[in-house]
């Protein structure tokens, strides 16, 4: 109960922001002139607000995106406000992982820096579907896709924060519905990318967002152990305030509607987790945590916090995205992924 008042009071945490604060609040004063970003999903909402405030800041930014006229509309929004700033438009499907290799090609071979990453494109799919690499596309989207693309651009990444001395940063934007999964991930992924009648929409949203905070916490143990410069954190955005469209019967409904508008965030409140973790200096040499409301949180689930769930993840996400002929996900032999 009292971590609801905090929340609808807007109350600050130990980062001296909270719940109301907005993404140019927890940027105020920042100096981002030396940073090369990618930021997906920013053709609209969150993604899009985020590549407003560090373009703002003078960050230069990539837009990847599946829709190359979405992604000119931002950048004309942007250019419009920031007539200075350095955006490259570029074409990327995230359940493709063609796509994935073929956007980090042409990326590299423009020879610019990368100093952050934020994995923020999602979708919530509510017809069934299956990816052309044969996995369900909610998954395929949210999280394979990024884990492709993060696995593709990591060395860039070690490699400008080596040369520069400015510490790499990649965000991961899950959400607290992460915490709604339970069961085997890995023989869910494997019954819904095989079988529509296991399909439950909201089941497999929350997994795609697990497996976004447990790539946050395998990958945070991988690059300490590489003694990269380069952190990784996730976080839970919020959920964004949208126009409601119903009849109207009464005071009851009205009352209703009322309350929940109050545990609803607009898109500046809640793009400002993302920036805050994205480009505040407090957040030097932090990684491998869960941050909500600009703040860190105190836990995730029970699975989001296991590392033998994260370590048999990364495996199966391996053998996903290989190459390799012979590397065949099975995910009804769970025995492969260290179950």
């Amino acid at each position: 109960m009292l971590e609801t008042v905090k929340y609808l009071m807007g109350s600050a945490g130990s980062s001296g922001f909270g719940s109301k604060s907005t993404a140019d609040q927890v940027t105020a004063g920042a100096d981002l002139r030396s940073i090369t970003a990618i930021i997906t999903g920013a053709t609209s909402g969150i993604g899009a607000e985020t590549a407003r405030v560090l373009a703002k800041h003078g960050a230069r930014l990539v837009l990847p995106a599946r829709s190359l006229k979405a992604a000119e509309d931002t950048k004309a929004r942007i250019v419009s406000e920031c007539p200075d700033s350095e955006i490259l438009v570029m074409a990327l499907d995230l359940s493709s992982l063609n796509s994935v290799r073929n956007f980090v090609a042409e990326f590299e071979s423009l020879n610019l820096p990368l100093n952050l990453l934020i994995n923020n494109a999602g979708k919530f799919a509510h017809e069934h579907a299956i990816s052309e690499d044969g996995i369900e596309m909610t998954f395929a989207t949210n999280y394979l896709g990024h884990f492709l693309l993060t696995k593709l651009l990591l060395n860039k990444m070690i490699e400008t924060a080596k040369e520069s001395g400015i510490q790499g940063r990649i965000v991961n934007v899950s959400s607290t519905i992460h915490g709604w999964f339970s069961g085997d991930m890995i023989r869910y992924l494997g019954e819904i990318s095989r079988n529509i009648c296991h399909y439950d929409a909201t089941r497999a949203y929350s997994l795609s967002k697990l497996a976004n905070v447990l790539h946050t916490k395998e990958l945070a143990q991988r690059l300490k152990q590489m003694e990269a410069n380069v952190t990784i954190n996730c976080v839970h955005p919020g959920i964004v305030r949208t126009r409601l469209t119903r009849e109207r019967e009464g005071l009851l409904t009205d009352m209703v509607f009322f309350m929940a508008s109050k545990l609803l965030k607009t898109i500046p409140q809640a793009a400002a987790t993302t920036c805050y973790v994205a480009a505040h200096p407090r957040l030097s040499n932090v990684s491998g945590k869960y941050f909500a409301d600009c703040n860190e949180a105190s836990s995730t689930s029970k699975l989001g916090s296991s590392s033998t769930e994260a370590a048999r993840l990364w495996s199966a996400s391996e053998i996903m995205v290989s190459r390799d002929p012979k590397a065949v996900f099975d995910p009804l032999n769970a025995t492969d992924y260290g179950a």
